[in-house]
């Protein structure tokens, strides 16, 4: 019965020990995991930024035609609206 208890405990230790090992293993596989997926979604944002600005002035020459007419009527209404305002009076700097 010591025999057998003894096998348990040394099979047991060496069970904890590769776990250990494992575990380990796994945290830094797993850090290193993390820095690659932090690196990439930085260089994915930069990228991505970058062809946003590239395709941002294209789409919006694209999209040109479409827009031209409210672009013209809201600057016809904003024309409108500013010379039908009344300049301010102006009161003289010395009324004395």
């Amino acid at each position: 019965m010591f025999a057998m208890s003894v096998l348990l405990m040394l099979v047991l230790g060496v069970w904890l020990a590769v776990a250990t090992i494992g575990l380990v293993f796994k945290l830094t596989f797993g850090l290193i995991g993390v820095l690659f997926s932090v690196v990439g979604a930085v260089l994915g944002v930069v990228f991505g930024g970058i062809a946003l600005l590239i395709a941002a002035p294209l789409v919006a020459l694209a999209l040109l035609p479409l827009c031209l007419p409210v672009i013209v009527l809201v600057a016809v209404i904003w024309a409108i609206v500013r010379i039908a305002r009344a300049p301010a009076p102006t009161t003289p700097a010395n009324v004395h």
